[in-house]
């Protein structure tokens, strides 16, 4: 698990860095403290775009590979490191990266066409949806799982009232973050399709 979130880190902090150095680029382009030929200006345009999009599909496929982790570990959790070794882990998040640095060598080939932008949209609600679908099975065996011990003798139902309670709202948490955290950049580009120029 912690390796996924690792994952999703270094991407995060891509994402980061590299909008602070196009910030900087543009910023001493603007006060022409930076001369550069107009050729050169657009391909350094494309390499910051590029790291960009390469961090946000790795950032999106490392929540979901953190979401499959976490619903291994719950319904598999006897054969749990069975399943998911150090090695299975790594070959992993190296897809992960390899997939989303190939998403952004295409996504700069073709940046000027509408299907690469529809196709990262799509990635989007497609990571949303199984993201969801993941976090309310597992949220739903928990509530399952709390009902089972209340039939219990001596068990309080206070307690199966806050589990459930505790569930919901980390499920509410995890959805809500992703989609705060990502909704604005994927609307852009939605606006970017349906409002061209």
């Amino acid at each position: 698990m912690y390796f996924f979130v690792c994952s999703l880190a270094v991407a995060d902090m891509l994402v980061s860095v590299s909008n602070a150095w196009e910030t900087i680029v543009i910023h001493l382009l603007a006060n022409r403290s930076l001369v550069i030929e107009d050729h050169f200006i657009r391909q350094m345009d494309n390499i910051f775009d590029s790291f960009i999009c390469i961090s946000v599909v790795a950032s999106m496929w490392s929540l979901l590979a953190i979401a499959v982790d976490r619903y291994v570990t719950i319904f598999y959790a006897l054969r749990y490191h069975n399943i998911m070794t150090v090695w299975r882990a790594g070959i992993l998040i190296g897809s992960i990266w390899i997939f989303s640095t190939g998403c952004g060598i295409i996504f700069i080939i073709y940046s000027d066409t509408k299907p690469v932008v529809v196709c990262l949209v799509a990635m989007f609600f497609s990571m949303l949806l199984l993201m969801a679908s993941l976090y309310s099975h597992m949220f739903l065996l928990a509530r399952s799982h709390v009902k089972r011990m209340a039939a219990l003798p001596g068990y309080n139902a206070n307690i199966r009232q806050r589990a459930s309670m505790k569930g919901a709202i980390t499920l509410t948490i995890l959805l809500g973050i992703f989609i705060v955290c990502w909704a604005p950049f994927f609307l852009h580009l939605i606006l970017m399709i349906s409002c061209p120029r």
